[in-house]
This record gives structure tokens, sequence and C-alpha cells, in this order.
């Protein structure tokens, strides 16, 4: 099979940054499945992890990145219970295994979902990274139910982004809250108020320009750009008792004791954690996809899908680095075979 992967890393202007090669199709065993792939999107992890993780080496044998595709089930292991050669399917991936920038692909079924039937290939593609932490900020981290929590607010730090596009659309949709989000473009902000948004505000002036809209605080904020440049005014804005979660990391100490009045909450929120702790719970990750599959089948949710690269070719894939790199992408990037 061919696979387009590095084995330095190197600026994506660099002819080598990424480099197509053949490698053998491995055999599932187990729980695990073969996929033939058919479409990949790509996201920050990505373009970080190349950067990254072979500095000052050269690895033997390139590394294969890529965490959002969809495809065909080719075989499946022998334990497998929830798939079937022939199916259909959408997925995120594990971190600790070799990625999904390749024509086939082995991946844990417990991780894996039945492809939304309504949409494409490519739309589908765009959807289980971003969809997946979305749902776990919002279900798993601060357990938002309709019941309790419909009407209160939510701030959202990056709604034109890939997680932001769709953490809109579920916030609003499925758990009735106020969604407020950051953009500063005139196309970011046109575009987190077609995923859903109630109010979209500057990201440069955000304790004011939340105040000035009426809110003095709100009761959720998600990060989902920078979470040392937004912390100040995190604190500040989020209501007592209030919850933060935070995907972004921090290269230095976060003053959590700035929440210590409030008795605020606050989480990180990693999608990779239940495939890379192989938790007890991992198979949670097939049950969330196959519920998304079914609100984007019934119209609730849309994809986030913004732009199509036809081909899977090194070129195109630097190209999609060289788009998410710039930090001016709306929406989602797909490679579609």
């Amino acid at each position: 099979m061919k696979a387009i992967g590095f084995k330095t890393s190197l600026p994506i202007s660099v002819e080598d940054s990424f480099i197509e090669f053949e490698t053998a199709i491995l055999q599932p065993s187990g729980r695990d499945i073969l996929v033939k792939t058919s479409a990949i999107s790509v996201n920050p992890v990505d373009y970080k992890i190349r950067q990254n993780s072979a500095k000052d080496m050269i690895l033997e044998t390139p590394k294969v990145i890529g965490w959002d595709a969809t495809g065909t089930v080719e075989a499946v292991g022998e334990a497998v219970t929830f798939f079937k050669p022939g199916d259909a399917v959408y997925y995120a991936g594990d971190l600790t295994r070799s990625g999904s920038n390749a024509e086939y692909q082995l991946i844990d079924e417990r991780i894996v979902g039945l492809k939304p039937s309504t949409l494409s290939n490519a739309e589908a593609a765009a959807m289980p990274l971003t969809a997946l932490t979305a749902w776990e900020s919002l279900y798993d981290r601060i357990r938002i139910s309709e019941q309790k929590d419909k009407g209160k607010s939510i701030l959202i730090i990056g709604g034109a982004g890939g997680v932001g596009s769709i953490a809109i659309q579920l916030a609003k949709k499925i758990s009735g809250l106020k969604v407020i989000t950051t953009a500063s473009r005139t196309e970011t902000k046109e575009w987190c108020l077609a995923m859903g948004a109630d109010l979209v505000v500057n990201h440069k002036n955000l304790v004011e320009e939340i105040r000035a809209a009426g809110y003095q605080e709100v009761d959720f904020i998600l990060d989902f750009v920078d979470l040392n440049a937004y912390w100040d005014a995190i604190a500040e804005l989020i209501k007592p008792q209030g919850h933060i979660v935070s995907i972004t990391g921090s290269a230095t100490p976060i003053a959590l004791n700035k929440l210590k009045n409030k008795s605020v909450t606050f989480s990180w929120e990693l999608m990779y954690t239940r495939s890379m702790y192989q938790t007890d719970d991992m198979e949670e990750q097939h049950h969330i996809l196959n519920k998304l599959a079914e609100l984007f089948d019934n119209g609730t949710l849309k994809t986030t899908l913004n732009t199509t690269l036809k081909g899977f070719t090194a070129e195109n894939l630097k190209e999609a680095h060289r788009l998410l790199e710039s930090g001016k992408t709306i929406g989602k990037v797909v490679i579609e075979y």
C-alpha cells in the first residue's frame, strides 16, 4: 500500500517534509479492524507532531501520522463484534499507533463508528476528532444536561475552528445553551453564526466585549485556542461554581488559585486518553460516534467541512498542513482519495 510520512521534522515548505512510500498491509487480530481509507482530515495535532516528533534525527522508517478518516472495513480480527467486512466507518484513531495517512489502516473497533449515511466520505472524515473532543468536553467533563442546564451560558473560545464549529452545534442544538463564541474576521463571525452561535465577540477584548453584550459572567467556558493567552479573562468571566475545559495544554503553570474563591471546576480534555490508556470505558467512543452519526443523519448536526483537496498525495498533505499552520482556516480541511 501507499503511505505518506516523514523521516525528520522539517518545515512544510521543504520538499521532504512529507514523502510517499510503499509498505506492507498488516492483517488484523484481536479487536482490530483493517480499513481501506477513502478520505482523511487534518488537525492541528498533525502539524504539531510533524514539527516536533523527529527533531534533530532521521528515522529509519517514515512516521505515518493522521487522526481522522473514513473508509470501508476490509477484514476483522477474531474478537471483533461491532463490524464486518464492507461496513462504512469513520474514526479519529489512536496517538500511539500508525496514523490514517495511508491507503489501509489497522484500528481498534472500540474507537470506530459507523459512518453517517447521509454524509459523503469527505464530509464524514472532517468530523471524528473534533466531534469527539467537543462531545467529551461538554458531556464527559462538564456533564451538561438539557434538564438542568438549558438556558445557561457557554463561552467557546475559537468558534470557527474545527472543534469550535461542532461544539457550537452541540451546545446550542443538543443542550439548549446560550452560545457565545469568539471570532475577529467577518468570514469567521459569519461561520460561527451559521453554526448556531447566539453571539460572536472579538477575542482581542474578551472581558469588555462579553460585558458589553450583557453577560457579566458565563456558566461554562471551553478553551480551544490558547489557555495561557486567555487565562486571566477566563478566570474573570467564569461564574462562581462554573466549569472550564481546555484542550490546548500549557507550557507554563496555570494559576488555578484564581478559581478558588469561586469554587470553579477546571478540566483538561484529550480525546486520545481512552485509547492511549486502554481505559475501561474505551468503547464509549464507538457509541459516541454512532450517536453523532444519528444526529448528522437526522439533520440536527451538519458537517464542518470547508476545504476539500482531491487526491492522496504528499503535495496535498503538505498543502493541508500549510493551511492549518496559517492559523486562518475555517472549519475542516479534508483530502479525498
